[in-house]
């Protein structure tokens, strides 16, 4: 048990230290402003897919690598990336890179909430969301997975809160691995959408050009149609 929590100070002190390197070398190189803007974006499309044709899998690695360091930084706001994730590599492996990068990402911030902020966690939340504690006891896994699947808790909390009850880090790691597949998948498509539209204008396109393109409309109301399910599904999950 001893070297099981050696193990996992270990990861999460390590993962502090790769974020806050990335961070640097990656913002002392470019501003945000920059990287968001349409010029930036249309200039370096052509290079970025060349890259990813002829080196799929350091592509790959490197996109995984900033989904998962992603989660930290950005307060785990998963919509930027996911579109991304879509513009880059399309709706399949998109979907794939996506989904283990922030999955890898939510666990080892889950270890690290584990050993540094369970304390605060608990006394912050627990009456919030004592509920939780039945029905991980029932039966753990299924319920995580419904946890992760319905959302509706800012997701570096939903990452802390089940350590209030002490799941077991397999468990958190594959519910989210599944549960978030729904909502990442649909966020990628738009971001595949955004890039056909991207390749079918040499300028900025309408905003009319942008929401009637069927690549992006069709997500977008799955999306919205998934939000209204899961809004009602978190009232009966939540409810004491």
């Amino acid at each position: 048990m001893e070297k099981a929590k050696k193990i996992k100070l270990f990861i999460g002190l390590s993962y502090l230290i790769l974020l806050s390197a990335f961070l640097f070398l990656f913002f002392s190189k470019f501003s945000l402003q920059e990287i968001t803007s349409y010029d930036f974006i249309k200039e370096n499309k052509l290079y970025f897919f060349e890259l990813k044709n002829s080196n799929l899998f350091l592509v790959f690695g490197i996109f995984l690598f900033l989904s998962i360091i992603w989660v930290f930084p950005f307060l785990g706001f998963a919509s930027p990336i996911s579109l991304l994730g879509g513009f880059i590599f399309g709706k399949w492996i998109g979907t794939i890179v996506v989904v283990l990068g922030l999955s890898i990402g939510a666990t080892f911030l889950y270890i690290f909430g584990n050993y540094f902020l369970k304390d605060f966690v608990k006394e912050k939340f627990l009456k919030k969301f004592g509920s939780l504690e039945i029905k991980f006891k029932k039966s753990e896994f299924l319920y995580l997975l419904i946890y992760r699947f319905i959302g509706g808790v800012p997701w570096q909390l939903s990452c802390l809160l089940p350590a209030i009850f002490n799941v077991k880090t397999i468990n958190f790691f594959f519910a989210t691995l599944i549960g978030i597949i729904p909502q990442i998948f649909l966020a990628v498509s738009i971001g595949n959408g955004l890039e056909k539209v991207i390749e079918q204008n040499s300028e900025i396109p309408a905003i009319s050009d942008i929401i009637f393109s069927p690549d992006i409309y069709i997500p977008i109301i799955a999306f919205i149609a998934l939000v209204l399910i899961t809004y009602f599904l978190r009232k009966l999950f939540y409810k004491n």
